[in-house]
């Protein structure tokens, strides 16, 4: 029994290592698998909430302490949890840390916790952290459980926050407006007014509006990929050329 624990441990700590280094799954979760451009997972509230860099920044928090709060209690739990009852237990576990975090927006920041709404309680159903805690902290360590968990979480915060600033701006015309919801009095005097006499474009407060920033930071990536995948095509040619050149050399030699 100690025997197979400890070839357990030692076969993940080899493929956690090898396979999957910690720059490995950062990048995974901020750019190559980022759940919101890629997975397009959580765009109910990721379109809901980000009217404003505030609440954006607020719902990024939260999701990202559930999802690797949930992802350490599931690594944790994951040799006595069978298959026939994993997905119940892992949302119960994700209900608990969504309730945390529920309580505690209630303590701290209650003004943001009442703007934000239904949105918070709704982590629980978050295909990101149900899917993160079956796909990967049940298979994983705790410490790369928990670092995925966090990267994972804040790849959709940063998508989040961006879709945020890209609407204030355009909707209000200011940056960090009622940031002192969220980090207190010293953040009252953040407003950036960025266009002084702004009307108001109500569309991209709205939710379509969200949908259109979203189509376009979407777009932004795929243009990104496409030139890195053109740019190391290009280069691949010349080095195999060059190798096969030395083998043949020292093939007849």
């Amino acid at each position: 029994m100690t025997d197979d624990v400890v070839t357990d441990s030692t076969l993940q700590k080899k493929s956690l290592f090898a396979d999957q280094s910690a720059a490995r799954i950062a990048w995974n979760g901020l750019w190559d698998n980022n759940p919101a451009l890629v997975q397009l997972l959580g765009l109910c509230p990721l379109l809901g909430v980000s009217s404003s860099v505030v609440n954006a920044l607020g719902l990024g928090i939260a999701t990202m302490l559930v999802v690797m709060g949930s992802n350490i209690a599931v690594s944790l739990i994951r040799h006595q949890v069978t298959d026939a009852i994993r997905l119940p237990v892992f949302v119960m576990v994700i209900a608990s840390f969504t309730t945390c975090i529920e309580l505690l927006m209630q303590a701290y920041t209650y003004e943001l916790y009442k703007i934000l709404g239904i949105f918070i309680p709704l982590i629980v159903t978050n295909c990101i952290i149900l899917g993160r805690a079956d796909a990967y902290a049940s298979k994983q360590p705790v410490i790369p459980a928990a670092f995925d968990g966090f990267m994972m979480g804040a790849g959709f915060a940063a998508i989040l926050l961006l879709l945020g600033a890209l609407r204030e701006l355009v909707g209000q015309g200011t940056l960090f407006s009622g940031m002192d919801l969220l980090l207190g009095p010293v953040a009252q005097n953040w407003t950036i007014v960025v266009f002084q006499d702004y009307k108001q474009f109500l569309f991209a407060i709205l939710p379509p509006g969200a949908f259109v920033f979203m189509g376009f930071l979407i777009a932004i990536k795929n243009v990104i990929d496409k030139k890195q995948e053109e740019a190391r095509k290009a280069q691949e040619p010349l080095s195999e050329v060059g190798s096969k050149r030395v083998r043949v050399t020292g093939n007849i030699r």
